[in-house]
């Protein structure tokens, strides 16, 4: 039976279309190599779509150099009507893509690190207040996470790839 990642619309960070397969295969061989794989889940809003974009990042050094695959998703923007339902789903995402590669592939969940799209609970950001519900929520999974601004990575993609719309 496929897991709904499987009907997923895969893309690499060029824009081809990928089979979330062989996806699977590189990051099984790089989690193998006890290397780290970084998930993170971007959103943009308009008056009728959310468009959601999920990222899966491998880095081949510490010096930069990589791949990232990603998905699109666009939903009625009345289903995320307000900031913390649509940052919330954004976690959600990214907790699914990890939990698929530790169900499926055995990968020790400190080798997956989610970078979320929120900012310190101390800061004064409207996504602080949801900072550490969604610092928790991740870490109930056994998962790492990184905030803004070290959250860099999906974030400048997420960027990218909605200017692709």
């Amino acid at each position: 039976m496929s897991h709904l990642l499987h009907n997923k619309k895969w893309n690499t960070g060029k824009g081809l279309e990928i089979l979330f397969q062989n996806i699977e295969n590189v990051v099984s061989q790089h989690a193998s190599r006890q290397k780290k794989i970084f998930i993170g889940t971007d959103s943009f809003k308009t008056n009728k779509n959310t468009c959601f974009v999920t990222a899966v990042c491998i880095l081949h050094s510490d010096n930069g150099g990589g791949r990232y695959y990603f998905y699109k998703e666009k939903m009625p923007t009345k289903r995320y009507h307000n900031l913390t339902s649509r940052i919330t789903e954004e976690a959600r995402r990214s907790v699914e893509v990890a939990e698929y590669f530790i169900e499926n592939y055995e990968i020790k969940p400190k080798l997956i690190e989610l970078h979320l799209d929120v900012s310190s609970a101390n800061g004064k950001a409207k996504t602080s207040k949801i900072s550490d519900m969604l610092q928790g929520y991740v870490r109930g999974y056994g998962l790492s996470c990184k905030i803004k601004p070290d959250a860099w990575k999906f974030l400048c993609l997420g960027l990218r790839i909605f200017l692709q719309l």
